[in-house]
């Protein structure tokens, strides 16, 4: 333990550290460095635990890398998600290591109602990976009327992970799209988001028609 956060305290870079500030984050650690080093350690789910608890987001980050997904209980992934400080480590978690959980549909129900927002939009990203991988049982039709009810207000993260969930409703499901595309279109939610050359937009309606043109190869 104290070798491996010494060699993570050796890995710090500050321009990196100001990077990722302006993104809500507080690591400075290069990602690709801190993959290195988990592949180097490989699983081991007692340190993963023991990193987790120093509460320190490239600790975490690391943590989530090597530990065992499958191990957690789900009562203490709702720990760990509301302890996650920040936008990466809550991203990491809820991507590598609760959509691997067998417990990962329970925890989608209780966090897709859960009154925190940031709790919420884990509930959401849990619900777009069923949208895209596994979409039967779900009501689209159902997610679409909250959508439509509650983004344009909801606070950044939670309006963030709902808006993904309209954009992959209609770039997946033809049967929906047309309603998608308007929904996104009336609620104007991420429209004037300021997107790199060479990405796509993130404003529902451009990123779903992007990706159903690639899709059909047009």
């Amino acid at each position: 333990m104290a070798e491996v956060l010494a060699e993570l305290a050796a890995m710090e870079d500050p321009k990196a550290r100001e990077v990722n500030r302006r993104h809500g984050d507080d690591h400075g650690v290069n990602l690709s460095s801190l993959r290195a080093l988990a592949k180097r350690l490989k699983t081991q789910q007692e340190l993963a635990r023991q990193l987790w608890e120093t509460a320190d987001s490239s600790a975490r980050l690391l943590a989530i890398l090597i530990c065992r997904p499958k191990a957690f209980a789900s009562e203490e992934l709702d720990i760990m998600l509301r302890e996650a400080r920040t936008p990466k480590v809550h991203d990491w978690l809820v991507n590598y290591v609760v959509r691997k959980n067998p417990h990962s549909e329970a925890l989608r129900l209780a966090w897709s109602a859960d009154p925190d927002p940031v709790v919420a939009s884990a509930g959401w990203a849990l619900t777009t990976e069923r949208v895209a991988r596994k979409p039967e049982g779900l009501d689209l039709a159902g997610l679409l009327d909250v959508i439509e009810a509650e983004m344009r207000n909801a606070p950044d993260r939670l309006q963030w992970a709902m808006n993904h969930c309209l954009a992959q409703i209609g770039i997946e499901h033809a049967e929906h799209r047309a309603r998608a595309i308007g929904i996104g279109e009336r609620l104007e939610v991420l429209k004037d988001y300021p997107t790199s050359p060479g990405c796509t937009s993130p404003f529902a309606p451009i990123w779903i028609n992007e990706m159903v043109r690639r899709q059909h190869g047009q």
